[in-house]
């Protein structure tokens, strides 16, 4: 429970993070962009974090040097952090074995090669949902995707923006559900609940929204013509350790014991296959791993800082905000999720906007009376929202890249996070 003052002037961190980080990405992207460079990622987010812990240091003169680094230690130290940054290494070397395996390709190809021709667009959304749940990444997802799609526009002569943005929602729908994306190791662990309460929670908002862009696609593609989905080279045995991955995930086992059976079942399959070496098979688990190390230092700076703040009242401040502006449990589910999308929206990374979030979001909880997998569930939907809406987010920038078009023109066809913003809406009105 937050007992200190309130004090407004302990979040100038939060806004020199976002001049620095929001500031550059728009100058960068919209002003004077750079060729072959994504806007916002010419800033780094580790830098711009380190000059607000730089801010965040010198507030609050009553307190020494060293006891505001044994407050920054205190959030460093926390129990789900540390889960956090773990499970941040395995999830790494998974996917970087996964990758060098064949996995990702084999799994997309064998589930491409079932696609009747006919429901190509709404195959591709399904296709989308489950490659996106099984490697815990959308960027990931989209990038072998988009490509496949771009192809069914011009084979079925549909709108490639449609085909592209439904690629889009299937990606993000799966990263919202995964029990190895990034996303969901920070929510769930940053509120400290299980990641299978955490998933059955988010289905319960995430499926309706799929079933309805499942029915608007299906209408969408009875309008025009079958597409010959052609023959995709695949190899089950690459691919089925997704499968068991996923239904280890999705039956409750822990994620250290999953992502564990994971690595070795891809090292397996990859020596059977010819697909990997263990001298390959060790590089690529240092290649994912390395892959993390930013998410990690992010998430070590937004602890450090968020202890700070909290500290020096800031926490407080925004506590007294949404108390006075939302009422009621509802109000503080509706006040987390406002505060997740304009985190997202800033910072142009759902996993970052998380992090940040995530401190206020539990002190909400614990003042509100919320239910923490609500909480958790909250921050990964409406991260994934904002994520898969925004222009300049690294999904709709790379699925644009690949297709060739502009990443405005796939906003209209984005049916899957509009729809989940809809049903995020009507759960917490709902919640009883």
């Amino acid at each position: 429970m937050e007992t200190r003052k309130p004090n407004g002037k302990a979040l100038l961190p939060i806004v020199v993070f976002l001049i620095l980080y929001l500031g550059s990405g728009i100058y960068f992207e919209y002003i004077r962009p750079i060729e072959g460079q994504m806007g916002f990622y010419i800033m780094s987010v580790v830098v711009a974090f380190s000059i607000a812990l730089i801010v965040a240091m010198m507030q609050n003169r009553s307190l020494s040097f060293d006891e505001k680094i044994h407050i920054c230690s205190q959030g460093i130290g926390d129990d789900n952090i540390t889960i956090m940054l773990f499970i941040f290494l395995m999830a790494g070397a998974f996917s970087g074995i996964a990758k060098e395996a064949g996995g990702a390709v084999s799994i997309a190809n064998l589930l491409l090669s079932i696609i009747p021709g006919g429901f190509a667009i709404p195959g591709m959304f399904l296709i989308g949902c489950l490659i996106s749940m099984a490697m815990g990444t959308s960027v990931g997802t989209i990038s072998v995707l988009v490509p496949i799609a771009a192809q069914v526009a011009v084979n079925g002569g549909f709108n490639l923006a449609v085909c592209v943005a439904t690629v889009v929602g299937g990606a993000m729908f799966g990263d919202n559900l995964s029990f190895i994306s990034d996303t969901t190791i920070a929510a769930t662990n940053t509120q400290g609940v299980e990641m299978k309460d955490k998933f059955r929670t988010n289905f319960r908002i995430a499926l309706p929204a799929a079933v309805l862009t499942l029915i608007i696609l299906i209408i969408y593609a009875l309008r025009g013509n079958a597409v010959p989905m052609g023959s995709y080279d695949y190899n089950i045995i690459q691919a089925l350790p997704y499968f068991i991955v996923l239904v280890m995930a999705i039956v409750g086992i822990n994620v250290f014991i999953v992502l564990g059976t994971g690595i070795v079942l891809f090292l397996l399959a990859g020596v059977a296959t010819g697909s990997l070496t263990f001298v390959s098979a060790f590089t690529s688990m240092g290649n994912g791993t390395s892959g993390m190390f930013e998410t990690m230092i992010v998430t070590i700076l937004v602890a450090s800082i968020g202890s700070l703040i909290r500290e020096n009242g800031g926490f407080a401040a925004i506590l007294a905000f949404i108390k006075k502006h939302f009422s009621g449990k509802k109000g503080g589910m509706a006040g987390i999720s406002l505060l997740t999308i304009l985190m997202d929206i800033a910072t142009a990374n759902n996993t970052v906007a998380i992090v940040m979030a995530a401190p206020i979001a539990r002190t909400i909880t614990e003042e509100y009376g919320i239910d923490p997998k609500k909480t958790a569930s909250l921050l990964d939907t409406c991260s994934c929202i904002a994520q898969g809406i925004i222009p300049y987010g690294a999904q709709l920038l790379i699925a644009a890249s690949l297709a060739g078009i502009s990443s405005m023109a796939i906003i209209p066809f984005l049916f899957y996070p509009y729809l989940l913003a809809v049903f995020v809406v009507v759960s917490i009105v709902i919640e009883k």
